[in-house]
């Protein structure tokens, strides 16, 4: 996790450091086969027994049958696929955070079971019989709502990424975490199913001076958030479903607030009131918390939206070594500001950009995937990604971003990340100066 001078031998120019910008599959498939006829292609792994062309020995035995898997869960040689905190970040792990493995997935959907979580008090276990949502305040008619009563409401579903405004915080001044898991890690990208917010509103009935909605958790740290009426009208959800399925408790069960688009401390969980007002309320966690400190002293509040973002998943630091031939980049980009329009890679730290291959579907305010593919001849690399958003928003370089904000804040970090690719194929975070 060194600092790499962009004038030194180590950092490629163009497309002689990858050798071939691209290769068709018919050569890949051909220098493929000659690796395997050369010994060459991989190490040896696993049991030669159960490998062609002899038969395998879970042919020659009967399965669990389906009623003893009556939820399923990954494979088991898929355990190394887990969230993963790092302990010292804060004080308590009531009050913390784990990372999602971005490097282990593909897609844009992130399994339920690995989104990021991040607690101020813990996980809030809410029995759904007990479970009430009110509305008061600036309303016509305060409401207390079961969670039955908001299924019986018109739903929505719809694909949004969640991002931590802290995500990537540890970065600002300099490389320090080497993963992507970590680095990247507290943003997710999934399903929900809920009623959308105006909705509920105008069941309520606002009042003409409504201006602001405060949304309150009901963990034991009643975590809340003042929301501007017109996003709350716009496209505000309180969903109880992810990707299908029930929230999880860590993700709010039975019900939270989805803000598309915007810094995830305003997704309320575990949602048990939102009160209606004529101004913000200047909660704790607007005010001391999830403010950017300036170099000069001063503050930037209410920073709601998460800028545009990429970052190369694989290659990067937690992955297997890269290997010469064939090599392909894949990586995740958003924006809350709109839709991903393009991501462009560079293999030499910045100094020549590529488009990359958007694949898979593009929704509003949701991640896309990206892939670019080359012929990589072992010369040391400096990978980037950058993403430019429907409004022409281009993600920023660290130190562009630096200039402007300083070093005092660790939320809305969306700047290049760089991965060094190494001769030997070792993957390391580093910081082009």
């Amino acid at each position: 996790m060194t600092k790499v001078d962009d004038t030194s031998s180590g950092r490629p120019r163009g497309n002689d450091a990858a050798g071939k910008a691209r290769t068709s599959r018919r050569g890949f498939l051909a220098g493929a086969a000659g690796l395997a006829a050369a010994g060459a292609a991989a190490p040896a792994l696993g049991n030669p027994k159960n490998q062609p062309p002899n038969v395998a020995d879970w042919t020659k035995a009967l399965g669990d049958g389906v009623a003893t898997r009556p939820y399923g869960h990954p494979s088991q040689f898929e355990k190394e696929v887990v969230r993963r905190d790092v302990q010292w970040l804060t004080a308590s792990r009531e009050s913390s955070v784990s990372f999602t493995p971005l490097h282990e997935l593909d897609g844009i959907i992130t399994p339920n079971g690995l989104c990021f979580e991040r607690h101020h008090s813990g996980i809030a276990e809410v029995d759904p019989a007990d479970y009430r949502l009110m509305i008061h305040g600036l309303v016509d008619k305060p409401l207390l709502f079961t969670l039955d009563d908001l299924k019986r409401f018109p739903r929505v579903n719809k694909i949004y990424f969640l991002e931590c405004a802290a995500n990537s915080g540890m970065e600002w001044r300099g490389a320090q975490l080497n993963g992507c898991q970590y680095t990247h890690g507290m943003v997710h990208c999934v399903m929900y199913t809920g009623v959308p917010l105006k909705v509920l509103l105008e069941e309520a009935g606002l009042k003409s001076n409504a201006k602001w909605i405060m949304a309150e958790g009901g963990d034991a740290a009643a975590m809340n958030r003042s929301v501007p009426m017109a996003k709350a009208l716009e496209d505000c959800i309180v969903a109880y479903r992810m990707n299908g399925e029930m929230l999880r408790p860590e993700n709010g069960y039975p019900a939270r607030l989805v803000v598309p688009g915007w810094e995830g401390n305003m997704w309320v969980k575990w949602l048990r009131r939102i009160k209606v007002g004529d101004e913000p309320w200047f909660t704790r966690e607007e005010t001391s918390k999830y403010t950017d400190l300036l170099e000069s002293g001063k503050a930037r509040q209410f920073t709601w939206v998460m800028d545009a973002k990429s970052v190369i998943t694989s290659p990067s630091p937690q992955v297997a070594k890269v290997r010469k031939g064939f090599t392909i980049v894949s990586g995740l980009a958003w924006s809350g500001r709109g839709t991903v329009k393009r991501v462009d890679v560079s293999l030499d730290g910045g100094r020549n950009w590529r488009e990359a291959r958007i694949d898979g579907p593009v929704f509003d305010k949701a991640c896309v995937r990206f892939y670019y593919e080359f012929d990589w001849n072992g010369q040391p690399l400096l990978l980037q990604s950058r993403a430019i958003d429907s409004t022409g928003y281009v993600q920023p370089s660290k130190d562009d971003l630096r200039k402007v904000r300083g070093v005092n804040s660790i939320y809305h970090n969306n700047g290049i990340q760089t991965w060094h690719v190494k001769a030997d194929g070792e993957v390391e975070n580093v910081e082009v100066g």
